[in-house]
């Protein structure tokens, strides 16, 4: 029998395809950092026009400053307002090939007794509804133009109730619900709708303070078995694939890009 080998993150190398987006107008979120930032480079490396979205302005000039000769717009926002979104659909133009809604927040573990409405309603807010608004805001140029592909970061916690606390478990889960329902809705129309599930990632995002002790007490032995932990280069590959026209006929659908822990 034949031995498969895994490969990690320090083995793997990004190989971008030249001009995969040439002519391509892309929008994604949580572009500072993380996998928003990994994916919004090769978009914008491999010729696409990008319109990065974040909360730190210093960090979007940042990701403008490593990418010379590429086309980055940015907007320096919070989604969860509607004046960042209307800000976004409207630099965007009239064009919108791709959106990449990456941007999101942890929640602190709690289990659902202890979830505060402060945590439920800021992680709702940002992981759910942003997504919503800002997904409704661009659809009308993307129906007129009759192609687009959207793609919707979930989460391992979106496949199992073992990887978090219960505002971002449901949020994740949600996300998926809205995806299939979208990609149901304008498939006709030539819009696919998908979503990637990341499982253990090196991001550096952090947790809020005060983490439930009863919530990290019942998740850590499950996070034991997370197989790997991904780059978010590796995220961005799974991300532009099905932003890309590779993706032609996947609609609807949720790629678990965990390293195998969705198959535990």
């Amino acid at each position: 029998m034949s031995r498969i080998a895994s490969i990690s993150s320090s083995e793997w190398q990004e190989q971008t395809t030249q001009g995969r987006f040439s002519d391509k107008t892309v929008v994604v979120t949580g572009a500072a950092g993380g996998i928003g930032r990994a994916t919004a480079s090769r978009i914008a490396r491999e010729g696409g026009r990008v319109i990065a979205v974040d909360l730190s302005a210093d960090k979007l000039e940042e990701l403008i400053d490593s990418l010379p000769d590429t086309e980055i717009l940015t907007v320096a926002g919070d989604l969860t307002q509607q004046e960042t979104v209307d800000t976004v659909a409207s630099i965007a133009g009239a064009r919108i090939d791709g959106l990449a809604n990456v941007a999101g927040i942890n929640d602190d573990f709690s289990p659902l007794h202890e979830t505060t409405d402060a945590m439920w309603d800021r992680v709702i807010g940002v992981n759910l509804t942003s997504l919503f608004k800002l997904t409704r805001a661009v659809l009308p140029a993307m129906i007129a133009a009759g192609h687009s592909s959207i793609v919707n970061i979930a989460s391992e916690a979106a496949l199992r109730g073992n990887a978090s606390g219960n505002a971002y478990t449901t949020s994740k889960h949600a996300v998926i619900g809205l995806s299939k329902s979208a990609a149901f809705m304008y498939g006709p129309q030539g819009i696919r709708v998908n979503v990637v599930a990341p499982g253990g990632v090196a991001t550096g995002i952090p947790f809020p303070p005060n983490v439930s002790q009863s919530g990290l007490d019942r998740l850590r032995p499950f996070h034991g078995t997370i197989p790997t932990t991904a780059s978010a280069a590796q995220l961005a590959a799974s991300i532009t694939y099905l932003l890309s026209d590779d993706a032609v006929n996947i609609n609807g659908a949720v790629l678990p890009s965990d390293g195998g822990w969705s198959v535990q």
